[in-house]
């Protein structure tokens, strides 16, 4: 359990698709204008990478990893698939985004006139490629994590295009300079936006591990307190000098 708790948080606020890795920012940039339209295509995202992670990660593990069709039989063993990758990891992402475009076009014709070419585009976005790509490089191990990944990395996203469409609304009514204005600004704010999602870089990182180099500190000073001790109580001894002046030589 712990460990799903660790990958969701690390996913959305250190390890962000936006602010880490710079991963979508045509989209990012492009959509961010409104925040309604930013909102369908964030939860457009979330639903993509929800869906291909786990589906990509079922396919690394049972056709496209070294060794991974043993399963059909012991002569298949050592067929290596892994230089279809992108092939199949894309047609999957393709598939699903599709899916979303004609569901979207159904129930929400807004929002689908709204998103214009950048719907479809989700198929070639890459974030959602990255997502597959990352599961794969970083060796995830259940299915389950596969999912819990997906839907991290596209709640991380979600936040930083929904956060960066309320910002830009607010500063169309402030008084920005003129050189900055447009993608200047925000790509300053962008920056800023990425420095405070890198400051929860330590949150996982407490606990008694970080508490151990202290210890050795404090013990490392108790040592060295007990050798200075006994420097004091030799020169005490053998100079017959003053315990005060011991102390501050």
């Amino acid at each position: 359990m712990l460990e799903h708790i660790e990958l969701f948080f690390k996913s959305i606020f250190i390890d962000n698709m936006v602010f880490a890795v710079f991963l979508g920012m045509c989209s990012y940039l492009a959509v961010s204008k409104k925040v309604a339209t930013a909102v369908g295509l964030g939860a457009a995202v979330i639903f993509v990478l929800a869906v291909t992670v786990p589906l990509n990660w079922l396919l690394d593990q049972y056709l496209l990893r070294d060794g991974a069709l043993v399963w059909l039989g012991p002569e298949y063993a050592d067929y290596n698939l892994s230089f279809l990758s992108f092939i199949l990891f894309i047609a999957t992402i393709a598939t699903m985004v599709q899916l979303v475009e004609i569901v979207v076009e159904k129930f929400s014709p807004s929002l689908y006139n709204s998103l214009g070419i950048f719907l479809p585009l989700i198929a070639v976005n890459c974030a959602i490629l990255g997502g597959s790509l990352f599961m794969q490089a970083r060796d995830i191990q259940s299915l389950g994590l596969a999912f819990n990944y997906g839907v991290s990395s596209g709640i991380g996203w979600f936040l930083a295009i929904l956060a960066i469409a309320a910002i830009r609304e607010k500063i169309r009514y402030s008084n920005v300079p003129a050189p900055l204005r447009g993608l200047g600004i925000t790509f300053i704010i962008t920056g800023l936006m990425g420095i405070g999602f890198q400051s929860f870089g330590g949150m996982l990182t407490g606990g008694d591990d970080a508490a151990a180099p202290v210890e050795e500190q404090r013990m490392d000073y108790d040592k060295v307190s007990e050798n200075k001790k006994k420097e004091i109580k030799e020169e005490i001894d053998t100079k017959e000098v003053s315990y005060n002046d011991a102390i501050n030589k």
